[in-house]
């Protein structure tokens, strides 16, 4: 009887041969290449009008820029999970106006207020999560429809008429002295930390990791344990809430008058920032920081457009660009992934 021998036991440098944990980069090439990109039309514009790198200029710039990047960072979410949400300008609609009325007509406090509209944007991300996550129906046809609902509502709240006389309290995320930190907006400010904790989020926990597996493969996702339908929903209602607060900040920035023209084509903007930012449309891929920058270009562009005097239709133009090369950079990214396998 011969006797068998026992596979050595496993050692420490056994183990190590397995290769190191690979971690992220901080910074991926499509967000370096956002920032070139950035960097250089802030030079050329410096030189051919002086007075976009001055705090006058590049203030109202930032301005601009955060209510776009604090809705693509939710936006972000959405689209990294294989969905997307052409609602968020309606909804910025319903947001604003009851926000507005509550500061004119009930006198209630902007800290309350705020979190009134951030509540009525989660309600209103939780009805397009539900019918998408529960319903099997894709998120494009949802969300048209409730792009048209949520108008509706926001017609019916205003009635025929503006909202006048909004308070000065606003002047805290507003463009004057109240607004401003060491020179920077209250509104880029708190948007940056919120990207932030979202960016953390996304990169450092599980659940953040889950969206991913779920814009990859939705059914491989939930056979793996992942809780679907929970993280479709959390994105939407997370999408929501940032559009509350977005809306506090488009108020803001305005006059003491707020109409019904409140957050029309935001949701252009806003997944164009996105898409810019290397957020792939299929899902699966994306980043936060990338959305901010997509976001800052976006405005960097239409910024530069008036400076300069051109024609306002330019900045559509030069953004639409910017889309399709994102796009198609993607395309072909995901075609060569293929070739490789």
């Amino acid at each position: 009887m011969t006797a068998t021998s026992s596979p050595p036991p496993r050692t420490r440098g056994a183990r190590r041969a397995r290769g190191p944990r690979v971690i992220a980069p901080l910074v991926s090439g499509q967000e370096i290449v956002l920032l070139a990109v950035i960097a250089v039309l802030w030079v050329v514009l410096g030189f051919t009008t002086p007075a976009f790198l001055t705090a006058g200029s590049l203030r109202p710039l930032f301005i601009e820029v955060a209510p776009i990047a604090l809705i693509g960072v939710g936006m972000t979410l959405v689209i990294v999970a294989a969905g997307i949400d052409v609602s968020v300008g309606s909804q910025m609609m319903v947001c604003g106006v009851i926000t507005a009325r509550l500061l004119v007509e009930a006198h209630v406090p902007l800290p309350l207020a705020a979190l009134v509209s951030v509540l009525v944007g989660a309600v209103m991300g939780a009805v397009n999560g539900v019918l998408i996550a529960w319903g099997r129906v894709h998120a494009i046809i949802i969300t048209f429809g409730t792009l048209n609902l949520f108008q509706f509502v926001g017609r019916q709240i205003f009635g025929s008429q503006t909202v006048n006389g909004i308070p000065a309290t606003l002047d805290v995320f507003g463009r004057g002295e109240p607004g401003q930190t060491l020179g920077l907006p209250h509104s880029f400010l708190l948007t940056a930390v919120i990207a932030g904790a979202v960016w953390w989020y996304l990169r450092q926990t599980p659940g953040g990791r889950h969206f991913y597996a779920i814009g990859g493969d939705a059914l491989a996702a939930e056979l793996a344990g992942i809780r679907v339908r929970r993280r479709v929903l959390l994105a939407y209602v997370v999408t929501g809430a940032l559009v509350g607060l977005a809306a506090i900040f488009t108020i803001a920035k305005g006059t003491t008058t707020l109409d019904q023209s409140i957050g029309a084509g935001e949701e252009l903007a806003v997944i164009a920032a996105v898409i810019i930012g290397g957020t792939s449309i299929m899902g699966g891929r994306g980043s936060v920081l990338g959305t901010i920058l997509g976001a800052l270009l976006v405005q960097t562009v239409t910024s530069g457009v008036t400076q300069l005097g051109w024609p306002s239709n330019l900045s559509d133009l030069f953004v639409g660009v910017f889309v399709i090369v994102a796009v198609g950079t993607d395309l072909l990214r995901q075609r060569t992934r293929r070739a490789d396998q």
